[in-house]
Order: C-alpha cells, then structure tokens, then sequence
C-alpha cells in the first residue's frame, strides 16, 4: 500500500457476492465502496447500488444527460461522483453523466 492509500484509506474490491450479477462494477472509495450495476430499458437506464457485502442500498430509473451515449457492450468504469441520485461512468476517456428519474 503506498502512502497515498494508507492516508486516504481506499477500499480495495472485495470478493463478489455470488448473487449479484456477472456484469456488476465495483467503485471503491475512501473507507469505503459499492457495487454497481446498470441495465437498458427502452430510452432509460436502471441503475442499481448495492453494498460490499451485496445488499441493495438503491434502484432507480436514470437518464443520460452528458457525455456520448452509453455502449452497454463495450468496455467503461463507474466513477466519482456516483450515489443514488447521480451517476457518472468513463467510456473511451468521456465522463458519462446519470441522473435518477424515478426510484424503483
């Protein structure tokens, strides 16, 4: 661990619950992380957060509002900020911006 992660004391990826699903992305943060999980549904998005040790902690119905339009298929990262009301996620070096539209 170098200095800079034993001062900010960055969560490292813990191993996944085997009832959250294959396509899940782990976000660590300072003491503590999510999983992450997003899902196409029409012309919106359902973005789930769930705990390290898996347990739902928010569902919602969210909306692209900045950034190219999402490729589920391809390769991207959740990323600082995200939480239950937003979400911002890297595709090819572009921050993609989610916002919650209604909670499931």
């Amino acid at each position: 661990m170098n200095q800079a992660e034993e001062h900010y004391k960055i969560l490292p990826c813990p191993q996944k619950p085997s009832h959250l699903p294959n396509d899940i992305h782990w976000l660590s943060g300072e003491g503590c992380g999510s999983w992450f999980c997003i899902e196409n549904v029409k012309s919106a998005f359902t973005i789930s957060r769930y705990s390290p040790e898996g347990k739902l902690e928010c569902k919602g119905i969210f909306e692209q509002v900045d950034g190219n339009h999402i490729k589920i298929n391809e390769s991207f990262e959740f990323t600082y900020l995200s939480h239950c009301a937003e979400v911002n996620i890297i595709q090819n070096n572009q921050n993609l911006k989610f916002k919650l539209v209604s909670k499931c």
